[in-house]
């Protein structure tokens, strides 16, 4: 057998196997047992009875192939490809690697949101999962709405930004109508703009405001360490 085919393995998944996946999957994206539970459409003691590797039928295993959005829902009912121990580890400390992991705080009021554009010099603004065409709209017109005050916040005095406050809590509130809530982190970091060794690093605080389905809010989101930012 060669090193690849050590690495994975085709064959049936057994319980114990379904439990590992699940976990790991289920994991990755910071979800609970509670959250699967909800999008699979199962109850918790089911989810729980998975991880626990104890037998689970054809309709289980659709059903949480279905909330990791797999294509092919049957996908834990054939021969799979076994991941090994060794493969497992190497992907964690790959995504560790490029990714940072924040905790995602409540963001539910429009002054709290006014205040963080303030003390930020840019963000990262975006769904976390498939909006509709409505909320779509409601949440791009959030973010630049609190872009442009983060651009001109030091023209305004304090009195004024009551304005400001009231016009970001009902663009809050419409999300929540929506069914949306929102979550957000901030990260410090220092900024190296060009090759050159010469240039010092800039220190910026990055916001990142992250709309979730109501009721599904994570604990903590990964983020890449590099990507583009919003000026």
């Amino acid at each position: 057998m060669t090193t690849e085919d050590k690495a994975h393995e085709s064959r049936l998944l057994t319980p114990a196997e379904l439990a590992v996946l699940t976990r790991m999957f289920r994991e990755m994206r910071h979800w609970s047992q509670e959250q699967l539970a909800e999008l699979s459409g199962l109850n918790v003691r089911t989810i729980q009875r998975v991880e626990q590797a104890m037998p689970a039928s054809l309709d289980t295993r659709r059903a949480i192939a279905r909330a990791f959005e797999f294509e092919d829902i049957d996908v834990f009912s054939k021969p799979f490809s076994i991941p090994s121990d060794e493969t497992i580890k190497a992907a964690k400390e790959k995504f560790e690697r490029e990714n940072v992991t924040l905790a995602a705080q409540p963001l539910t009021t429009g002054r709290q949101l006014a205040k963080l554009a303030e003390a930020s010099n840019m963000d990262l603004s975006e769904p976390a999962f498939e909006m509709g065409r409505e909320a779509e709209q409601a949440f791009a017109e959030l973010v630049d709405y609190f872009r442009e005050y983060r651009d001109c916040a030091d023209m305004y005095n304090e009195s004024g930004k009551f304005e400001i406050y009231d016009a970001l809590q009902a663009h809050i509130d419409n999300l929540l109508r929506l069914q949306v809530s929102l979550r957000h982190a901030e990260r410090k970091v220092q900024l190296k703009f060009g090759s050159d060794a010469d240039v010092k690093p800039m220190p910026a605080t990055i916001l990142y405001v992250v709309a979730f389905p109501l009721g599904q809010e994570p604990s903590e989101f990964a983020t890449p360490r590099t990507g583009g930012l919003k000026l």
